[in-house]
């Protein structure tokens, strides 16, 4: 019976503490690998930056838009921007225009 009861002891000694470190250890690897952890944090502020980065550029196409439309309000018709988009939306030039071909690559706008 000696032994029974020195075990008992040994093992309700060991056993907060193992409970204990079983626990900060669950809780630190989750820190570091889990899903709000470290690692997807830097993910997430990665994927952010390349976003923002793609906002700035559709913001900027979406000025570049609304100053070609502002030129065909009826409040300040442009002639010459009426001109250009009649020119693209009949497929005609006159034949003193200079017309300047582009490769296929590359956007006008």
């Amino acid at each position: 019976m000696g032994i029974g009861r020195r075990l008992n002891s040994i093992v309700r000694g060991v056993a907060a503490p193992v409970l204990f470190l079983s626990l900060v250890g669950y809780f630190g690897w989750n820190t570091a690998q889990g899903d709000r952890g470290l690692q997807s944090y830097a993910l997430r502020q990665t994927q952010l930056k390349s976003v923002q980065a793609e906002l700035r550029r559709v913001e900027q196409d979406r000025d570049l838009l609304e100053r070609r439309v502002a030129g065909l309000r009826t409040q300040r018709l442009d002639p010459d921007t009426l001109d250009e988009r009649a020119r693209a939306m009949l497929n005609v030039a006159d034949p003193a225009d200079v017309v300047v071909m582009y490769g296929s690559g590359k956007r006008l706008f």
